[in-house]
């Protein structure tokens, strides 16, 4: 059990208005019990998917529903408010997205799959999304949409779950295709992205909206608390035009943006307006705003806070939000519900910690924890008793094999200031090691935090420091820093990275000589760009799911989507065009590779095609350079596999191990 729990459990939710924090903390406390392992743990533990993955609690907070890796398999597991099980439910290898609960009766694991597309479509493959319900009283689990012919494509979005008349229903989007004559002569079925309710326990499946008629427009739904549309949201692909509309179709707020960033977010607590987010310009960034449902002024929320995410209760009420930044708090705006909030944040001070999920009275949470000596531990608060039981954690490994992680600041080379995560070996003295750059992915809207990254972790195990630089266009630093990164792939977004390794080696914590770069998706572009686009700075690469030709992948995004103008126009803005493009694409400069390359890819990738690490290969061996291909059969963008995570960390770990030893 993690000492932080237990040490919590009896003497820190004493109250709720006095928690008191184990004396010393949890990392010292740790520290003090446990010793390092003389040999570093198995990669398997790492690399597996985590032992919890996630959690939800229901309404009434008197059920838990757990998902975990076990045995080489995902299990749901359903227990009571005592954390005593219910019902053990075997999901196999299915790539689990989320789990919540419908009231107290039943849980929705929603997961996805990778399919086949025909020669209707554009893309070959796409990652298709779908829902199991899972009864708590042990009667059969089954899909939602089972057995009706005229849904294509599974789940597309979700809206919420409802209590009504003594049924719980659930809300879904789906694709419903139509006219099986027609396309028996040769025509295109009529296909309609329309709203669906699903009574859970019946399966029946009713239409209850639909989108408007017409091609190139996009609808977007908001329900209420009873299931009615409450308010919809419209936005043309052409032109970026949008109207937000309430129940009566009246119109109350409208406006354009070219890039089509507007969406719906819910209700106020009084359930008098909706809130809706829309970008204001490329340095405004996303702003919150809120309207009358009955018409009237537009205002902003929380204009003069910077908002990573906004809470919400299960009926879309608006509760609370998250300060951006990598050590951003969260904030209630009802009494309780924030003094709850900061008695168990104050329990957690040197562990980041996160609300998963609440009952609807706030007095039982589910918590997630991180931090120092800290593998990830998932919490059950209870308000009342005054406890906290543990739930399980991510990762097997003792307190003492955790590496430490920090955030550390540095200076660009043009002067603009940023931060990265440093993780370094238990036990080790920071001073002169070999390292691991491992930029992030996306590369817009992620950043990363000092928390427990499997990754890093791994390598700081066998050794090595790791950086996660936070570069110009990582979100979590305001609009004007993601706006930065606009149209700078290869040029300060790659030099912002080799600037946090210079920091790392003034400070004596890096041995410049003794330095790879690896990354995944946009991280697997950066790595193949510092050894093409740059010179010098590491002994070898890894690109998981990496860009190597970032024209061809500019090319082949507008292509998928039948050039969509909104598509189009986010990717010039974002990225590119034109020449510029073949400038910053590393596969145009393989010549001037000089050390070893490692591309990893996964079959079923819908993200980045395959074709992207497959060419790369090529053209770096038809330039007689050193490079090792792997591929992961059936494996996504997101490495949602357990044995071909695994695999995909073995293979790097190698690698890296054999060209840059620590």
């Amino acid at each position: 059990m993690s000492m932080r729990f237990r040490r919590l459990h009896s003497c820190a939710l004493v109250s709720l208005l006095a928690l008191v924090a184990p004396s010393g903390g949890w990392a010292q406390t740790q520290t003090q019990t446990q010793t390092q392992a003389a040999s570093p743990p198995s990669l398997s533990v790492y690399g597996q998917l985590p032992q919890v993955e996630m959690a939800a609690l229901s309404t009434s907070g008197q059920h838990v529903a757990v998902v975990g890796w076990a045995r080489g398999k995902h299990v749901l597991t359903l227990t009571d408010g005592t954390l005593k099980p219910l019902r053990s439910v075997a999901l196999g290898d299915a790539k689990v997205r989320n789990v919540e609960w419908a009231g107290d009766g039943f849980v929705l694991v929603h997961y996805s799959s990778t399919v086949n597309l025909n020669s209707w479509f554009l893309s070959e493959k796409a990652e298709m999304g779908a829902v199991v319900v899972v009864p708590v009283d042990g009667s059969s689990a089954w899909p939602v949409f089972t057995n009706n012919s005229e849904i294509n494509g599974g789940v597309s979005a979700t809206y919420g779950t409802v209590e009504r008349d003594g049924h719980i229903y659930g809300e879904f989007g789906a694709t419903t295709v139509k006219g099986p004559e027609g396309i028996v002569d040769g025509g295109m079925p009529t296909v309609s992205a329309d709203l669906y309710e699903v009574d859970l326990a019946s399966r029946h499946a009713s239409v209850i909206a639909r989108p408007p008629d017409g091609q190139g427009r996009d609808r977007d739904w908001l329900l209420d608390a009873q299931g009615s549309v409450g308010a919809t949201l419209d936005v043309v692909r052409t032109s970026g035009q949008w109207t937000l509309r309430n129940a009566k179709k009246d119109i109350i707020a409208t406006g354009r943006e070219p890039t089509g960033r507007v969406g719906l977010l819910g209700f106020s607590a009084d359930n008098a307006n909706v809130i809706y987010w829309a970008r204001q310009g490329r340095e405004d960034g996303v702003q919150w705003f809120s309207v009358p449902l009955a018409g009237g002024e537009v205002k902003p929320v929380l204009p003069d806070i910077g908002v990573a995410k906004l809470f919400l209760d299960h009926g879309h009420h608006l509760l609370g939000y998250l300060e951006e930044g990598a050590n951003g708090q969260s904030h209630f705006f009802n009494a309780h519900q924030d003094k709850v909030y900061k008695a168990v944040r104050a329990a957690f001070p040197d562990e980041r910690l996160q609300v998963i999920s609440h009952s609807e009275d706030f007095n039982r949470l589910i918590v997630r924890a991180e931090g120092p000596g800290d593998p990830v531990s998932w919490g059950l608060v209870d308000i009342h008793t005054g406890k906290t039981e543990l739930i399980g954690q991510s990762y097997a490994l003792a307190a003492a094999d955790v590496g430490p992680m920090r955030m550390l600041p540095y200076i660009a080379a043009d002067g603009t200031k940023m931060e990265g995560v440093l993780t370094l070996p238990p036990g080790n003295a920071a001073k002169n090691l070999p390292a691991i750059i491992l930029p992030h992915g996306g590369p817009f809207g992620v950043h990363d935090v000092a928390g427990f990254d499997w990754i890093a972790q791994a390598f700081a195990s066998r050794g090595y420091a790791v950086f996660q630089p936070n570069f110009r266009g990582s979100d979590g630093y305001g609009a004007g820093f993601e706006a930065a990164g606009h149209g700078e792939w290869g040029r300060k977004m790659q030099t912002d990275i080799s600037d946090g390794l210079a920091e790392l080696v003034k400070q004596g914590i890096v041995d410049p000589k003794r330095v790879c770069i690896v990354g995944a998706s946009y991280g697997g572009y950066a790595a193949l760009a510092g050894i093409t686009l740059q010179q010098g700075l590491y002994r070898c690469a890894v690109s998981y799911a990496g860009i190597g030709d970032v024209a061809r992948m500019v090319e082949d995004e507008a292509y998928s989507t039948d050039y969509d103008h909104i598509m189009v126009r986010n990717l010039k803005e974002e990225i590119g065009q034109g020449r510029d493009l073949k400038a910053v694409s590393p596969m145009r400069f393989v010549d001037k590779v000089s050390v070893p390359v490692l591309l990893i890819h996964g079959t079923n990738d819908t993200v980045v095609p395959f074709a992207q690490s497959s060419r790369m290969a090529d053209a770096l061996r038809q330039a007689g350079k050193q490079v090792d291909f792997v591929t992961l059969q059936s494996e996504d963008h997101w490495l949602s596999r357990g044995e071909t995570r695994l695999a995909m960390l073995q293979a790097t770990v190698d690698f890296v191990m054999k060209h840059n030893p620590a």
